[in-house]
């Protein structure tokens, strides 16, 4: 998942390395971009989840044996 592309992202990356090192607005900074990567890694997951299972291969008869497609 790319999540270059989300304004919080972007903003936060662009506050925490424009702002002087080990000031309280760094410190801030980076609590938020922690906040918005954990916040689009709860979304990328809830996403995977959602996906459905693959169907189940054939395991006997003559079809789906030898090649498994579906669509």
């Amino acid at each position: 998942m790319n999540i270059a592309n989300s304004s919080s992202v972007a903003a936060a990356v662009s506050s925490a390395s424009n702002s002087t090192p080990g000031t309280v607005g760094n410190a801030a900074s980076m609590l938020v971009l922690r906040k918005a990567m954990d916040v689009q890694e709860s979304g990328a997951a809830a996403l995977l989840a959602s996906l459905p299972q693959a169907p189940a291969l054939a395991t006997e008869g003559s079809l789906g044996r030898n090649v498994n497609t579906y669509a």
